[in-house]
């Protein structure tokens, strides 16, 4: 069974190029271009096995998108990963305080973002 991966990002090109990434490696990828949208998807019953988020985005940013999206019961233990132009410490420790599994900094190549993936669904 494919693993299905929420991206949420306010940037449609990094949207694009994030989901062709993924979709050629046989990912399912489902998006949202924001924090608010995103917890639509999952009040409404998405149930991604990963999800990966920017932080700085209109309506709901990333820091408060994972705060609300580790209150959804059926997402307490999905992994969460940033992917944001932030190099921040304190971002960062707040991101892991509120809830996510990793960070990473924006550009990334295609074959380092599949490398975190496959360590955090080993399965995939």
């Amino acid at each position: 069974m494919r693993k299905t991966i929420l991206i949420v990002d306010d940037s449609p090109t990094m949207i694009m190029s994030v989901r062709a990434t993924l979709e050629m490696n046989g990912y399912a990828v489902e998006s949202a271009s924001d924090g608010s949208r995103a917890m639509s998807a999952l009040n409404s019953g998405l149930r991604p096995d990963l999800i990966i988020t920017d932080i700085n985005m209109p309506n709901m940013g990333g820091l408060e998108f994972i705060r609300n999206a580790r209150g959804v019961s059926s997402c307490r233990f999905t992994p969460i990963l940033t992917l944001t132009t932030e190099s921040e410490r304190a971002k960062r420790d707040e991101s892991r305080r509120l809830g996510a599994t990793g960070w990473l900094v924006k550009p990334i190549s295609g074959p380092d973002l599949l490398g975190v993936i496959r360590q955090i669904l080993p399965a995939a």
